[in-house]
């Protein structure tokens, strides 16, 4: 979507990835600034002040995963001197999203970091509230990007989202290359979310890439309410503990503090544990022996950028995507085979390439159904094929109305 900013040198929904360097070990999350509402902090209302906020999903703060990485973004920016004034405010519930965000606008900060799927609405409402304040809503895909239509814009908004299936992929190849019981296991918060549906899938799906016969069990946290799938470490114990009872000797975990639990939990059992969104070797030391390695979501970087963008005035609106990966072996580094590393760049590399395809929906709620383009392929010839309506082909893709298609690209079949 155009907006009063010079493009930058990556357009909105482009395939852009951040710089991927070494991760950093984050810090216990304390505020480097006095909080806005303090006298004596600087005042974000002067010009000459540029400010940056961050609102934390129910998960809180002290995560030791995403809400914590989103927030050593902050401090990166404020390192560089990008930004004078820094400070989260963390959520309790989904009561606070919009009240918090909203007192970060009127306390006159710059740019408004919103950390979650489940802040898209109020990041929404408050973007439209506050036009002159830009808003980076992380895990947050912008649906209106992918339409012609300007009506419902939001020049003054972002989202950094990831392509966790990639990731989970990764990890799940890595696990079942390592499992010597070809059974593996995934302990996650609600699918509803599509971020963690799809590294859960991610991870399904890059274990059948590597040897079908592998047995993966995936459990998700559907049966109580989002302000407590992300923070029932209780439960992602159980249900590690479960799964291993079962014959996983692998067990990923994702979804804040309930993977958190489940990859203490394996630790503890003697299993190989994987992490998520940043590398929690050093966010989780009461697992760091067992740490194989961790999905990651590369977020400080891009956030980072987007900081950097809007105080230089070509903020893009839209959706950025950022880098992931796994992170080093570490401890465990002299026990993952010579092989096993040169496979794992290989698929890293073709998942870059677009060369291999997860094969994972977006959502849980998206048809399961997926085809990827041959040489050939034409969308008359696989609306006939498939019995469908090309049109139908076109909106379940957003794909432009003469559906120009490419090979390797993969199409959700309606």
């Amino acid at each position: 979507p155009e907006g009063p900013w010079p493009q930058p040198p990556w357009c909105p929904g482009s395939p852009y990835i951040w710089p991927f360097n070494d991760p950093i070990p984050l810090e216990t999350p304390t505020p480097e600034t006095l909080a806005p509402s303090d006298p004596s902090a600087p005042d974000c209302h002067r010009a000459d002040i540029f400010c940056v906020g961050m609102v934390t999903d129910a998960g809180g703060i002290d995560d030791r995963s995403f809400n914590q990485s989103a927030w050593e973004g902050l401090q990166q920016a404020h390192e560089e001197g990008l930004a004078d004034q820094i400070d989260f405010l963390e959520s309790g519930s989904q009561d606070d999203y919009e009240a918090n965000i909203r007192r970060l606008a009127t306390d006159g900060y710059d740019v408004v970091v919103t950390v979650g799927f489940g802040l898209v609405d109020a990041t929404h409402s408050l973007a439209s509230e506050y036009p002159d304040i830009f808003f980076i809503g992380v895990d947050q895909y912008q649906d209106w990007a992918d339409t012609d239509s300007l009506d419902d814009d939001y020049p003054n908004l972002a989202g950094l989202v990831f392509a966790e299936d990639q990731a989970g992929f990764l990890a799940g190849a890595l696990a079942a290359m390592m499992t010597e019981a070809d059974h593996i296991g995934a302990v996650c918060a609600t699918d509803a979310v599509p971020a963690v549906w799809r590294f859960g899938e991610g991870y399904r799906a890059g274990a059948g890439y590597i040897d079908p016969r592998v047995a993966v069990d995936v459990s998700y946290h559907n049966d109580v309410s989002y302000e407590v799938t992300f923070v029932d470490p209780e439960w992602g114990r159980a249900t590690a503990n479960a799964q291993i009872d079962n014959g996983a000797d692998v067990i990923f975990g994702a979804g804040g503090q309930t993977g958190n639990g489940a990859i203490t939990a394996a630790a503890q059992r003697g299993v190989y544990a994987i992490g998520v969104d940043t590398d929690q070797y050093y966010t989780l030391p009461e697992a760091a022996p067992r740490l194989l390695s961790s999905a990651i979501k590369v977020i400080p970087p891009g956030i980072v950028d987007l900081i950097r963008l809007a105080k230089e005035g070509a903020f893009p609106a839209g959706n950025a995507m950022g880098a992931v990966g796994v992170a080093p072996f570490h401890d465990l580094d002299s026990l993952v085979p010579q092989e096993v590393r040169e496979r794992l760049a290989e698929i890293e590399l073709l998942l870059a390439s677009g060369e291999l395809q997860t094969e994972v929906a977006p959502s849980a709620g998206e048809p399961g159904l997926m085809y990827v383009i041959q040489e050939g392929d034409t969308c008359a010839s696989i609306a006939a094929a498939f019995n469908i309506s090309v049109q139908a082909l076109v909106e379940a893709n957003n794909l432009d109305p003469i559906c120009t298609i490419t090979i390797g690209q993969v199409l959700v079949l309606p």
